[in-house]
């Protein structure tokens, strides 16, 4: 069996078992601990089942083991024993009656089909019997690690800022998040953008593209920045934070 249609059975199983611990819970939010850790499943996965431990798909694999395990742990700590999200528990009442089907379907189900999506290149790379490193994927991996240290190193000082209580009430506008409202999401778009050029050789090519600019464009139009945007709306030190900070990509502020 092929191996993108042995993961979209994998993916689907996994979504689902997630699904009906979130109902047990009543907390759709668990499906944010499901992301990173479904990558890593996915990419381990199609490794072993490929057979094919060229240094390329060795690589893929690790970047996305790193990255997920790292996301898993930190989006776990971070909710461990808290209410359903707020994005979760808005689509909960606006939903009604309605709320664990179009749950199962709209949260669990859409959000497997876009791993899969995302996942494109780390399949198919892991699918491709040759692969060496050489200048691309030098470069890949170079991007991956900027695209890690955003990400990382954003949630960090997020999780040290909100835990001084002096800071209770204000907004993070330091380190990192004095370049990008969001360094966590900006990283994130570009490890994938690594991991797709690392992936160009393989049987992937070109088309693994579809990869990066569909995390780039649900994070900057979908389920990422517009979403905390709407939060902070009424908040006017946010307003006047994003009236001098780069929504995305790192720049200097405005004066």
């Amino acid at each position: 069996m092929d191996l993108y249609v042995q993961s979209i059975i994998l993916v689907f199983v996994y979504m689902t078992l997630f699904f009906i611990v979130a109902q047990i819970k009543k907390n759709n939010s668990i499906v944010d601990m499901a992301w990173g850790i479904g990558f890593v499943m996915i990419a381990v996965y199609t490794l072993l089942s490929g057979g094919n431990y060229n240094p390329s798909a060795i690589l893929v694999t690790a970047l996305v083991c790193i990255w997920g395990i790292r996301l898993f742990y930190h989006i776990l700590k971070r909710n461990l024993g808290k209410p359903e999200d707020f994005r979760y528990a808005a689509w909960r009442r606006e939903w009604g009656k309605w709320v664990v089907p179009r749950a199962f379907l709209q949260v669990f189900m859409l959000q497997g089909v876009i791993m899969l999506v995302i996942a494109y290149p780390i399949i198919m790379n892991n699918a491709t019997t040759v692969g060496s490193l050489g200048a691309l994927e030098i470069i890949g991996l170079t991007i991956w690690i900027v695209g890690f240290i955003f990400e990382a190193l954003g949630d960090k000082q997020l999780k040290d800022f909100i835990a001084d209580k002096t800071n209770k009430g204000h907004i993070m506008k330091k380190g990192l998040w004095k370049y990008t409202r969001h360094p966590n999401y900006f990283g994130e778009a570009t490890m994938w953008w690594g991991i797709f050029i690392i992936a160009t050789p393989s049987s992937s090519g070109l088309m693994g593209i579809v990869s990066p600019i569909m995390i780039t464009l649900m994070l900057l139009f979908v389920s990422g920045v517009p979403m905390l945007e709407k939060h902070y709306k009424d908040n006017k030190e946010f307003q006047e934070y994003a009236k001098v900070t780069s929504i995305f990509v790192p720049w200097f502020p405005r004066k």
